[in-house]
């Protein structure tokens, strides 16, 4: 029987998204077929049909989990103490640079990795009706601070990073 949650269907779909995240490493997404993906999976095409429309609704999974992931590892985050939501932030990319590339290559409609921000905070510091502008470009300068990092391999530390946004950031 093949239950959504069943332990070998799990199998399969980790399976498929492992090899999806490798071929990505050297294709975008519409270069990815489905023969490619059982090819390297060795499941059967079936298989991948009963998990996923097509590669796209993959693909859009993928960054659907990798959104859950990021946001989870802020669940607890204390957004009034900054630095040191940056700082992990920071080393929580470099320490899995493998999952920040993916993302963002999945990312084909722009969406943004960035997109837990505290509104009550930017409120508060913010007395004005432009909100809305100031989150944008936030989110905006953020997400392209850690894609050219990401480019250049993570060699600054993430405390070089942290301190970076907080210059960037200071006084705003």
């Amino acid at each position: 029987m093949n239950v959504k949650n069943n332990k070998r269907r799990r199998e399969s779909q980790e399976k498929i998204e492992r090899a999806f995240v490798e071929l990505l490493q050297t294709r975008e997404v519409k270069n990815i077929s489905v023969s490619d993906l059982i090819k390297v999976t060795g499941l059967n095409r079936s298989t991948f049909y009963a998990n996923y429309i097509d590669i796209f609704d993959l693909a859009d999974k993928t960054r659907g989990r990798l959104e859950a992931d990021f946001a989870n590892l802020f669940a607890d985050y204390d957004y009034f103490n900054g630095h040191n939501g940056a700082l992990k932030m920071f080393t929580h990319i470099k320490e899995n640079q493998l999952f920040y590339k993916t993302y963002f290559k999945l990312c084909y409609d722009d969406k943004h990795l960035v997109s837990v921000y505290d509104k009550r905070r930017v409120e508060k510091e913010h007395i004005d009706n432009n909100l809305k502008y100031h989150i944008e470009f936030f989110r905006n300068g953020l997400n392209a601070i850690i894609k050219l990092w990401l480019a250049g391999g993570c060699q600054e530390s993430p405390e070089e990073m942290a301190e970076v946004l907080r210059q960037e950031y200071r006084g705003r």
